[in-house]
């Protein structure tokens, strides 16, 4: 459905807005790598988080190290690994005392070995199986996750994502990030705006949803949304024209 809020959307200059990444506003890929960035896309995120007087923040699944390599030069606010690496003003905090899951990743990889095309992800604190290349192994990539989530106990969750499923700490969540960062400023006080495209972006949505704030889905299937786009290129195109910078497609970034 189209957005609610007329032409230039919901955003307003009152708005702190949280972004996923993946799916939200770069398509998916093949592979985590192998995402592409439009080009138009670190342009619109400067001028969106000046406009906003910095109330803007990534909230991803990636490691912050991983959005900045797609993303160079910017130095967002972030919340990585779900909320548990966070970036405020250029300060980053990493919780000290989780385990290293390397030796579990390592069995993980031997044991997933024989399925050419899906990808283990070491996130270091977390773990992520990647079937979108090799649909076939995706009973085995599943059952693997469930063994090692009973090995390691409830300090960790199984998250399920796009032909993906991940193992991280039970304390991470995108809805806990975007709470602990509407209490700090530049958030304090404004309107929270979150924008996602998988199921991991639902606890976010749960959270905004009780603030009295807006969620956007980017594309299809169930959600606690309340409103929709249709995909990355969209959201790009919204952003521009709130900014009064014409088509997503045809923004450079600014001086």
């Amino acid at each position: 459905m189209p957005p609610l809020h007329g032409e230039a959307g919901f955003f307003t200059e009152r708005s702190a807005l949280f972004l996923d990444f993946d799916g939200t506003l770069v398509d998916i890929a093949a592979t985590p790598d192998a995402v592409v960035v439009a080009p138009e896309l670190p342009g619109l995120l400067s001028a969106m988080r000046n406009r906003l007087g910095g109330a803007l923040a990534l909230v991803t699944g990636r490691p912050i190290a991983g959005i900045d390599h797609f993303l160079p030069g910017l130095q967002l606010d972030a919340c990585g690994m779900h909320g548990l690496e966070r970036r405020l003003d250029g300060q980053v905090t990493f919780p000290d005392d989780l385990a290293d899951l390397g030796p579990s990743i390592a069995r993980l990889r031997g044991r997933l070995a024989a399925y050419p095309g899906v990808i283990v992800e070491d996130k270091r604190i977390g773990v992520a199986v990647h079937w979108r290349t090799a649909p076939a192994a995706e009973a085995e990539a599943r059952a693997a996750i469930d063994e090692l989530a009973a090995e390691l106990g409830a300090a960790y969750k199984i998250q399920e994502g796009k032909a993906v499923r991940e193992l991280l700490p039970s304390r991470a969540g995108k809805g806990e990030a975007v709470r602990a960062l509407m209490g700090l400023e530049p958030y304090r006080g404004r309107q929270p705006i979150f924008i996602g495209d998988d199921k991991t972006d639902e606890h976010g949505f749960e959270a905004v949803n009780a603030l009295g704030g807006i969620t956007v889905k980017i594309g299809p299937g169930e959600t606690l949304a309340t409103e929709r786009l249709a995909s990355p290129r969209e959201l790009r195109d919204l952003m521009a024209r709130w900014l009064g910078r014409g088509s997503g497609g045809d923004a450079s970034p600014p001086a």
